[in-house]
């Protein structure tokens, strides 16, 4: 593949790795396997591409108390990283390179995901060009940071020099490493330290340790592992370190890679080669991971919008079922539209009604219209916010029994009932309702040749007239309040008749109730989204998936 043609899908794949991690997850291994792309890209297979004769990076990993230290120290023939008994000891990466190469390395960005105060430069002379060592951090630390930069330096690097011991080399953490250094291709050193004298045990130990360096193999390595092995004992005090004629056949490899290009490049194309392989299982395994993220993203989401639905549809059918206010707002009102002698002609009939209108509601008490406007939005405003709550309460019990979502519920004690802003977001939409009912009274009043009518009784009152209309006046009521509501519906149905006619009052009380459902689903769903809102949207994680898996389509040689 062309270079540029591959700095191009690297590139590509570089911005849906971060996409990836613009998704929140709590899935701990999902979040490692995108870090690692990211931190592959950009720390290796992009500055590697982009310059295949940079200085090849050498990582010395291992278990804690393995000799990486002290391994380091004989490459440079001093002390350049501590070593001793407190564990772990290496706290941060130590960088063990030429003026020259450092300057290099830094500047091509391998080392930009390594905050600077963890990272320590040792010089190196001159005659070290073109090879940089690397000491990591412990890989099975207790210290969290120091496993975090470890898993970054194994994705950056050219050589894996693995350090461990006789009584260490089987250690899980320290082996599922060591996987990840497979997976990615990376050319592979084993050094084993502190055998047994005897040499039947360290024979034993040597055919153990090949046994399950056997069982790391991906079919991603590039190279035969070559295991050095070193003897308890052997070492240089002189440096701190361990004996260099022990560890020879590794310092005559780095010797011979700072001696010669040819070598370098041929290391660093191996690497590179690998690093490439690698990608899709990774790419892929992070498509799997959105996609069953997306897959659980559903779920949640049909959650909150099943009980939110159910508690929608409870709502309308309270207010199918009737809108109960006081008897005292409803006495008012009765007595607006009550009067005997309107009652009389709507006995004769609704033709004299309405050719008398004027003269009937002549000298009658004046509409209650603000009392009236706003007993019904406080009580629609409590039984929206009721049912609101509701659904809330039940979504939040919900998600808290599944383990993706528990702990969002968990940090956002917020959605355990309807948000702060409902309540005002209730009563600022009802204040339009209401105002769009008068609108329709007044388009209406034209159409039907009624501004007389409209304009004697006042367009306003009108309007909560249509309001109430929507609502059948007599639910959950009994005795008198029941006479009253029965009484005031049904007067208040034979005032809109005779003002507009049966068929436009049907139009119009119909309009008032279809806003009035538009703008309790609304808000409903407003309130949904504040559930919503904490995962990610199913349809983006999936086509995020597919376009990682198109994108590492042909990237491996």
């Amino acid at each position: 593949m062309d270079s540029t043609e591959l700095i191009e899908q690297c590139d590509r794949l570089a911005g849906l790795a971060d996409r990836r991690l613009a998704f929140p997850t709590a899935n701990t291994a999902a979040d490692s396997r995108a870090r690692q792309l990211h931190d592959h890209l950009d720390g290796f297979i992009r500055p590697r591409v982009a310059d295949i004769d940079a200085p090849l990076l050498v990582l010395l990993l291992g278990p804690t108390g393995a000799g990486k230290s002290s391994l380091l120290n004989t490459i440079a023939g001093a002390e350049v990283s501590e070593a001793g008994v407190l564990r772990p000891t290496t706290k941060e990466a130590v960088l063990y390179a030429s003026e020259g190469d450092s300057g290099r390395i830094l500047e091509s960005g391998r080392l930009a995901a390594i905050a600077k105060d963890r990272l320590r430069l040792a010089a190196a002379p001159a005659s070290a060009n073109g090879v940089a060592v690397i000491d990591a951090p412990d890989i099975d630390s207790v210290e969290r940071d120091n496993r975090e930069l470890a898993d970054v330096l194994v994705e950056i690097s050219d050589l894996c020099v693995f350090v461990t011991t006789a009584t260490r080399y089987a250690d899980l953490v320290p082996w599922e490493v060591l996987r990840r250094v497979r997976e990615r291709g990376l050319p592979l050193v084993i050094v084993l330290n502190r055998l047994p004298a005897d040499e039947q045990d360290r024979a034993a130990v040597v055919a153990d340790a090949e046994r399950l360096l056997g069982q790391t193999s991906t079919g991603n390595a590039q190279d035969p592992v070559e295991l050095i092995a070193i003897d308890e004992g052997d070492l240089d005090p002189r440096v701190n370190g361990l004996a260099r004629e022990k560890a020879r056949p590794l310092l005559e490899r780095i010797a011979r890679l700072a001696a010669e290009a040819d070598e370098r490049r041929a290391v660093a194309t191996r690497a590179l080669a690998g690093a490439l392989k690698g990608l899709a299982p990774l790419v892929h395994g992070i498509a799997d991971d959105l996609e069953h993220e997306a897959i659980d993203a559903d779920a949640l989401q049909r959650i909150a919008a099943s009980t939110y639905a159910e508690e929608l549809a409870s709502l309308s059918r309270a207010l199918q079922g009737g809108l109960l206010l006081r008897a005292e707002v409803l006495r008012r009102w009765n007595d607006f539209v009550g009067a005997d002698q309107v009652a009389r002609f709507i006995s004769s009939g609704i033709g004299r009604l309405r050719a008398m209108i004027l003269t009937v509601f002549r000298g009658t008490p004046a509409a209650p219209v603000a009392s009236v406007e706003a007993e019904m939005t406080s009580t629609l405003e409590a039984l929206a916010l009721r049912h609101a709550t509701d659904a809330a309460r039940r979504t939040a019990i919900a998600w808290s029994d599944r383990s993706e979502a528990a702990a969002l519920v968990a940090r956002n004690p917020a959605l355990w009932s309807a948000s702060k802003g409902f309540g005002p977001a209730v009563r600022k939409g009802l204040d339009v309702w209401m105002r769009t009912i008068v609108d329709d009274v007044r388009a209406h009043a034209g159409r039907k040749r009624a501004v007389a009518q409209v304009t004697a009784l006042g367009v306003n009152a009108i309007g909560v007239a249509v309001m109430l209309g929507v609502f059948v006046q007599t639910a959950g009521l009994t005795g008198t309040e029941l006479g009253i509501a029965a009484g005031t519906a049904v007067l208040n149905q034979k005032l809109l008749e005779a003002i507009f006619g049966e068929r436009a009052m049907g139009e119009l009380i119909a309009n008032a109730r279809a806003r009035l459902a538009a703008l309790m689903n609304s808000l409903f769903e407003a309130e949904r989204g504040r559930f919503e809102a904490l995962v990610p949207a199913p349809g983006r994680l999936r086509e995020l998936a597919a376009a990682l898996r198109a994108a590492v389509e042909g990237m491996a040689p």
